[in-house]
């Protein structure tokens, strides 16, 4: 080895959340030598922090379950759902995922991965062209006992260690208010039972992926390298990746530096210039952006760095942000901006109602729910109680919605003139302003006790109660700009040899909306595949 290198391998990974286990779990597989490194002190990455779904077109359990998709079905949903959104969702790349789903799946099922689908989740706009519900997998509950010393460092350890699945989530929402809601949470209950009896240590959703990928590479004698973050690449004098700077070690990559250490979300300078907004995360600590800054400086051409997987959050006392779901699609709630008026169907999409928010200007805008939300549904925000955030004005109680106003600082008579107008949508069940509760992706987190609409019920019976909402966030969706195998991009359209990248380190292949649950996930082990795949192929055997 020339002396110029600490290291050599075949493969160098950077990052260890879903992209970069992929990647790395990929080329050893392929027999290559991989060193896997991460800048902070856990490994997991946002991945382990997330609900663990996969938007997963074409997966081999569709078939088990009986549900007709197909290659072109998908296509031509993506299309409809996304439109034109540049280059990072080309026809090329989109037609790359597509087909690569069931390879991926395959081969983390061969090595050890149990697949389990979200089949009532369904695509978050099933009535356009090729939508559909049961394209979302997800990976079983996992016993973390069988990661040894490595759960010491896990990042899953900061989400719920408890075997929660994807359909758990909408229906225990309701628990205590629908038979439906109560029989899952009694499964989940006896799932959390079963676990502790036998002596597992279960996680779910995405500590159960992440754990999951994290044993295959224990199995495939990996190594990890934490604390260690990219510092620089080394190209040659042709502009061609030769390795890389990782902590203090030079490492020669002979097939390549795969990038896949996440985005910018909590960078605050960058937050600032390209959003506009200093960011209300819930991404993972260590998601800074570094890596994208130093592609860029090697040539790397950057698209949608002004986009993100946005979704309304409660910012909580101490600065960060608890993302919101079924909490504004439930009956008996209305997101009002500062003025008391509804500007957005509070039942879309996450991503679709943090656009609407940052292009309404409403930042803040308050969640106002009367006393049968209060008492029928869960409220994730307020599990560890409401006292900090009503002391930092998050949160505010009144018995009549004028004093409520009051307590916003919005005119009690717009404000009563903007429930009056929505109570009607209500009781006639359709909502003539912005069509919540129109699809059944708006009803799948509703109460269907609740008629004619499951996502429409007056706000009549005080207490009501408003809490603050701002613009937060899954991760960054914009970065470097790669192709259907995951090379990096320059400016002129020709690849950086020897750089490869995935995740919200690149630019989606998604554009700027969300086709479906887990569309973030399912791009990142797609892509972090066939990163692993094309650096393995250009690796001498």
């Amino acid at each position: 080895m020339d002396e110029r290198w600490d290291r050599e391998v075949d493969v160098l990974v950077v990052g260890t959340g879903a992209a970069g286990m992929t990647a790395a779990i990929t080329a050893a597989d392929a027999g290559r030598t991989v060193l896997l490194v991460e800048s902070t002190d856990k490994w997991g990455g946002t991945t382990a922090l997330s609900g663990g779904g996969l938007w997963m077109p074409t997966n081999p359990l569709m078939a088990k379950l009986g549900l007709d998709d197909s290659v072109d079905k998908a296509l031509t949903y993506m299309q409809a759902a996304i439109g034109e959104a540049g280059p990072a969702s080309s026809p090329e790349r989109r037609r790359a995922f597509v087909e690569t789903v069931p390879e991926v799946y395959r081969l983390l099922e061969r090595l050890g991965l149990r697949w389990t689908a979200a089949k009532d989740y369904p695509d978050y706009y099933p009535d356009r062209p090729g939508g559909m519900t049961g394209r979302g997998i997800e990976a079983e509950p996992f016993d973390t006992r069988k990661l040894g010393d490595r759960f010491a460092t896990f990042r899953g350890r900061e989400s719920i260690p408890a075997p929660l699945k994807t359909d758990d989530v909408w229906l225990l929402s309701r628990a205590w208010s629908t038979p439906s809601g109560f029989v899952r949470g009694a499964r989940f209950v006896f799932r959390t039972l079963g676990g502790l009896v036998t002596g597992k240590r279960l996680f779910g959703i995405g500590g159960a992926l992440t754990a999951n990928l994290m044993a295959i590479l224990i199995r495939q004698r990996v190594e990890l390298l934490l604390e260690t973050p990219l510092r620089s690449l080394v190209l040659d004098d042709a502009g061609a990746v030769t390795g890389a700077v990782v902590g203090d070690l030079r490492v020669r990559a002979t097939g390549g530096v795969i990038l896949a250490a996440g985005g910018f979300a909590r960078n605050t300078e960058w937050r600032q210039k390209y959003h506009g907004i200093p960011g209300y995360t819930s991404a993972a600590a260590g998601d800074l952006g570094e890596v994208i800054g130093i592609a860029e400086a090697a040539g790397a051409r950057l698209e949608l760095m002004d986009d993100a997987w946005w979704g309304l959050s409660v910012p909580t006392a101490d600065h960060g942000a608890q993302f919101v779901l079924s909490e504004r699609s439930m009956p008996f709630g209305i997101i009002v901006d500062g003025d008391g008026d509804r500007y957005l169907n509070e039942s879309a999409s996450y991503i679709d109602v943090g656009h609407a928010m940052l292009e309404h200007g409403a930042v803040p805008s308050w969640l106002i729910v009367e006393a049968r939300h209060r008492r029928r549904y869960l409220f994730n925000a307020f599990l560890q109680g409401t006292k900090q955030l009503r002391a930092a004005g998050i949160v505010h109680t009144a018995k009549t919605l004028d004093e409520l106003a009051g307590a916003l600082g919005i005119d009690p008579t717009r404000l009563r003139a903007t429930v009056a107008r929505f109570n009607g949508f209500a009781r006639r069940g359709v909502d003539e302003d912005f069509g919540r509760g129109r699809t059944v992706y708006d009803n799948y987190y509703g109460d269907p006790r609740v008629k004619p609409n499951p996502n429409l019920g007056p706000l009549e019976k005080g207490p009501f109660t408003a809490v603050q909402l701002v613009p937060g966030d899954l991760g960054t969706k914009g970065g470097l700009l790669t192709d259907a195998d995951a090379r990096v991009l320059r400016a002129d359209g020709t690849a950086i040899a020897g750089l490869y990248a995935a995740g919200n380190t690149t630019a989606s292949v998604m554009g700027r909306t969300y086709p479906g649950p887990g569309s973030t996930i399912a791009p990142a082990v797609v892509f972090g595949y066939r990163a692993g795949r094309a650096a393995s192929r250009t690796t001498p055997a």
